[in-house]
């Protein structure tokens, strides 16, 4: 009987019932089952990495580019669509501990961690994909067109199975990094990551972790008021579970949108929130004893100046709510601001802040303790005036005079720097020349014609 049916029916209609039987075939072959091994057949065992996730960021150059090269990099899976928080996209990190690197790869799949689950280790061939980089995250995936302009967008669902295969050799317990609020960096992006000592924000509880059918932010605080937001799709199965009173740990992938870190977790028992809250710390303090210890204007290399502080007490000092204020040329009004919330100078310590991380880095041999941007109070090109003021407003320190051009004054220091003398033990309010040694091109106003240059005549991180 199944003979003669094959023979009355045309042959295209032949072809179409194959076709609908090994894609059924395939597809069963596919899916991880609950009961069943995937077969060995599925994975690869036979190509294996040939770049790094670097080699492959490298590649962009400030435009979305399809990638021509014969790349392959190998990674282990850290999200999941599991409970519907991600969708839409793949995170993979380069190490199963202790990663270096992450990277994320938008697919048009559903349920897709039923083809890539937590763990396992791929292998993706990035040629003809598309890179690009989003509100300052590296993406891979297909491409689509706004406004002219080629944008990242979602890998085709078929297309996803040919450029991403799980490698053979079975999947891997994902360590996540611990870390806390203050120590998130960029390194950290797109890998998995434990944040210890953290609750939601007092003014949230009650709430729920997400609107329905919105996407939606609530913040997590530690215990000294750093915070990050945790962002969690309207669709997730727990969007509408209540936020957690309590305070601990918390597990997910961390993101970035811009200059904000930020939160995803893969389930809900990714937050293990069983402590007791913080306790309603005193965490603003003021203190005579913090003060400017060396500005730095390199006549070398404006990418190496500094602001560097000093503790001269014997305790460790946190700087919630200080700000570093600088006022350009003859300015009275506050050019550009530094918040320091978050940030402890230790005791007898310096603080070395710069405007250009990489090249501070690169010039002196050492990272900054802090890295902000160009035109901040840190990249002042000698002629401007800085503050440093407490929590409540009072100035504890300066360099210069407010509304003076430090151009051929006392307090210039352009091409040169300002060194704080080492009997000074604490802020002045009011600029003193005769606590400072200042060298300069220009020599005025009982200063010294000395330019100085980078990194010799400059010593960050150490007073003497």
């Amino acid at each position: 009987m199944l003979k003669k049916y094959f023979i009355n029916k045309p042959f295209s209609s032949i072809v179409k019932i194959l076709l609908v039987f090994s894609l059924l075939m395939g597809f069963c072959g596919c899916v991880k089952s609950k009961v069943f091994e995937e077969p060995d057949a599925t994975c690869e065992s036979v190509l294996s990495a040939n770049a790094t996730f670097l080699d492959i960021k490298n590649l962009y150059v400030d435009e979305t580019i399809q990638i021509q090269e014969d790349f392959l990099i190998e990674g282990y899976v850290i999200s999941s669509d599991q409970e519907n928080n991600f969708f839409g996209v793949l995170h993979f990190q380069d190490a199963a501990e202790n990663p270096t690197d992450g990277f994320q790869i938008e697919i048009d799949l559903r349920n897709s961690y039923l083809f890539y689950d937590i763990g396992d280790r791929v292998l993706l061939n990035v040629k003809g994909l598309y890179l690009g980089k989003s509100k300052g995250v590296f993406k891979l995936g297909g491409v689509f067109s706004s406004f002219g302009n080629e944008i990242v967008g979602r890998l085709p669902s078929a297309t996803v199975f040919e450029q991403t295969k799980v490698l053979c050799g079975g999947s891997s317990n994902i360590i996540p990094t611990t870390t806390t609020i203050s120590e998130l960096n960029d390194a950290l992006v797109n890998t998995l990551i434990t944040i210890e000592n953290v609750e939601f924000l007092a003014e949230e509880l009650g709430s729920t972790f997400a609107l329905e059918r919105e996407e939606t932010e609530r913040k997590l605080v530690d215990c000294v008021d750093n915070e990050l937001i945790l962002k969690t799709s309207g669709f997730a199965e727990f969007q509408n579970n209540l936020l957690p009173a309590g305070r601990g740990h918390i597990t997910g992938v961390l993101t970035r949108e811009g200059d904000e870190y930020q939160l995803i977790v893969r389930k809900l028992s990714d937050i293990n929130f069983e402590e007791e809250r913080c306790e309603d710390l005193i965490t603003e303090f003021t203190s005579s004893n913090i003060f400017f210890s060396e500005l730095a204007d390199p006549n070398n290399n404006a990418g190496a100046r500094f602001v560097e502080l000093y503790n001269a007490s014997d305790t460790a000092l946190p700087l919630n709510g200080w700000t570093l204020l600088r006022y350009n040329n003859a300015s009275q009004e506050v050019s550009s601001s530094l918040d320091l919330s978050g940030i402890e100078i230790g005791s007898e310590s310096t603080l070395v802040i710069s405007p250009n991380a990489m090249e501070f880095e690169a010039v002196y041999g050492f990272a900054p303790d802090v890295a902000v941007g160009t035109n901040s109070p840190a990249d002042s090109n000698g002629d401007d005036n800085l503050q440093l003021v407490d929590p409540f407003g009072i100035v504890i320190d300066v360099f210069g005079i407010v509304g003076e051009d430090g151009s051929g004054t006392n307090h210039e220091f352009e091409d040169g720097r300002a060194l704080r003398n080492s009997s000074v033990l604490q802020g002045n309010s009011m600029y003193t020349i005769t606590e400072w040694e200042i060298c300069n091109d220009t020599g005025s106003s009982g200063t010294t014609n000395a330019p100085k240059n980078a990194p010799a005549d400059f010593s960050p991180g150490a007073r003497f």
